[in-house]
């Protein structure tokens, strides 16, 4: 089982836990954004904290992945 080091890399940035419901196409498409959501989100306040992003630019990306 070789791993490149780019897997290796998206598994440690842009970790997965498994879905344990009821595989349907809908179901897993919002598990999967709902698992990003909170992964962008965190990337948007880091940029907004270390002043690469203005409250309101970040706030209204915030909003905009929301919908």
């Amino acid at each position: 089982m070789n791993e490149s080091n780019q897997d290796k890399k998206n598994k440690i940035f842009y970790p997965r836990s498994r879905y344990y419901g009821q595989v349907k196409p809908e179901n897993l498409v919002f598990d999967a954004n709902l698992q990003e959501f909170p992964q962008k989100v965190g990337y948007i306040t880091s940029l907004e904290t270390n002043g690469k992003l203005s409250p309101d630019e970040a706030y209204q990306q915030i909003k905009s992945l929301w919908k």
